[in-house]
């Protein structure tokens, strides 16, 4: 197997305006990230995946840019991005970049330029149609809700947006936009970034060619993605993206798409678009195919086993993943995967070894790394993101009653990964100085904070810790990291377990998903703990562990 650096690293995601505040405007900054690199340091991360901090409106909290080149103002300046990227690699970590350019800021000169001069060369660079008798030019719905189209003033031109309407989206059919967009990639990398996360990157083959398209809602309106997502010639730009941009600088890319299995050795083969792809089926397996978070899909344990083992072995027989619990976009997984009343440490640090064992780049959203919860806010003023709010008002429309509404909410928001970074227990858990924080910080950081956790070896902070060293740990680095992923067969319905296995080296991950105790029995010359997160080993009984609630343990 080809050992890409990519491959060997720990990625930690830090959502800026949520990470660390430095100038008392409620707003995290890069300054502050910088004040925290000693922190991620002693953790023991390698790459920094840093969400948008280019020029924006913040329509989409940043994934709305109007200017590629310079960092907005709320963040800090062009140089102290130049101090990050520096600082960083003192430290041996580097940084990987948002890349959004499925889409600009309707704020951006391009556009801007576009519908001032509708014959303008920049009116290709994004997708305009014609309405139909004062209608837009099709029933196309967008990822945030409504239709897919927004008219230009008082013109019969309507641009198309599959996010929301201040988000238009580029024509990649025009070479003219490519290089531009080339052109800023190039320019990133040889800035010292090491590669990019690529936002949404699925969508930029359209395929819009009907005036009307199958109802799949009550609204009359169809899913966009179904008609945009890894369409026929997407091929095409991204293996031109990755020659002019991608490779020259052997960077790394992880690609935000739902790749079908059938292509997905194009995207992560050896001679694929991108290093890895992030994999939906595990974390959004609490949301239906129709996307409406009221709709319970009542997925088990064996769900999350069957999605997880099959993206593993999928993967492993073409190339290289990343695997991930948490993101910007996801609530907090304990909340997602654990009953409420069963929140604990055990939890929390199973969760840890369940996808920090599997075989890909693991990231690491921050907070994840201390047990952060999702929050309940008080009315939908409190919430920022644009999907919550749109899937409040789709559940009252489709009368599923205000209770179920904002149960949906507090489950699913994505709100719940976005609230302040919770440092220790002083005022707005140490994240700000200021009286009032863009999202409200959640009211337990006085129990859950990095401070409070750094101070106790039996933290889930400290066991984090303990499973990056061991993915670095001599003994045991190649069977973690390069090792294949095999599952472990047994009859307890709440275990995941696998084997990782490296020349003669083996490795048994055992998870008790559940809080009765589960007996597995061990296979021939397996029973050594490497790693548990319980204190005290557990006696074999005639080849037989007891895995007590929620136990997670590594064998050799």
């Amino acid at each position: 197997m080809k050992q890409e650096w990519w491959k060997e690293v720990v990625v930690y995601q830090i959502y800026p305006k949520s990470f660390q505040d430095t100038d008392g405007d409620g707003v995290g900054d890069i300054p502050g990230i910088i004040s925290r690199l000693d922190y991620l340091q002693w953790l023991g991360v390698d790459v920094l995946w840093i969400s948008p901090v280019y020029c924006s409106p913040m329509a989409d909290n940043g994934y709305d840019i109007s200017d590629y080149y310079h960092i907005d103002p709320t963040f800090g300046t062009d140089e102290d991005m130049g101090r990050l990227i520096e600082e960083a690699g003192k430290r041996g970590m580097k940084i990987l970049m948002d890349l959004v350019v499925n889409h600009t800021s309707d704020e951006h000169p391009w556009f801007r330029a576009a519908i001032a001069d509708m014959d303008s060369e920049y009116a290709s660079y994004y997708v305009f149609k014609d309405g139909k008798e004062g209608c837009p030019p099709d029933n196309l719905r967008s990822y945030f809700g409504g239709s897919a189209w927004e008219r230009v003033g008082d013109t019969d031109r309507y641009y198309f947006h599959a996010f929301g309407k201040k988000q238009p989206d580029l024509n990649w059919d025009n070479p003219k936009l490519r290089d531009e967009i080339y052109q800023m990639m190039n320019y990133w990398l040889d800035k010292g970034v090491c590669g990019f996360r690529v936002d949404a990157i699925g969508n930029i083959k359209k395929n819009l060619v009907l005036d009307r398209y199958p109802a799949d809602g009550p609204d009359g309106l169809c899913y966009a993605g179904t008609w945009i997502q890894n369409q026929p010639g997407i091929e095409d730009f991204l293996t031109e993206m990755k020659e002019r941009t991608l490779k020259p600088h052997n960077s790394m890319t992880v690609a935000e798409v739902g790749v079908p299995e059938e292509r997905l050795e194009e995207f992560v083969g050896k001679d694929g678009f991108f290093s890895m792809v992030f994999d939906f089926s595990y974390t959004d397996i609490d949301v239906p195919d129709s996307a409406e978070w009221s709709v319970p899909t009542g997925w088990t344990v064996k769900d999350i086993r069957d999605n997880l083992f099959h993206s593993q072995t999928a993967t492993q027989a073409i190339g290289w993943g990343a695997v991930y619990l948490e993101n910007h976009d996801q609530p907090r997984s304990i909340n997602k995967y654990i009953p409420e009343a069963d929140i604990n440490r055990y939890s929390k640090t199973m969760l840890g070894t369940l996808f920090m064992m599997l075989r890909g780049t693991p990231f690491i959203y921050q907070g994840q790394e201390i047990g952060m919860t999702n929050i309940h806010m008080d009315t939908l003023d409190d919430y920022d993101d644009l999907a919550t709010h749109d899937q409040y008002h789709r559940a009252m429309e489709a009368g599923v009653g205000e209770k179920a509404a904002w149960e949906a909410i507090y489950r699913r928001s994505r709100d719940n990964s976005r609230t302040p970074m919770q440092w220790e227990d002083d005022s707005q858990a140490g994240f700000s100085a200021a009286e009032q924080t863009w999202l409200k910080v959640n009211p337990n950081y006085k129990e859950i904070n990095v401070e409070k956790e750094r101070a106790d070896e039996k933290s889930v902070l400290h066991y984090y810790r303990k499973l990056i060293e061991l993915r670095k740990r001599e003994e045991y680095r190649d069977v973690v990291i390069f090792g294949t992923f095999e599952p472990y067969d047994t009859d307890a319905e709440q275990v995941i377990a696998y084997e990782r296995i490296w020349d003669e080296k083996r490795l048994l991950v055992l998870n008790n998903f559940g809080k009765q105790e589960q007996e597995v029995r061990l296979p021939e010359g397996i029973g050594e703990t490497v790693l548990c997160n319980y204190d005290g080993e557990q006696d074999l009984v005639d080849g037989v562990y007891r895995l007590r609630p929620y136990e997670s343990v590594i064998l050799s």
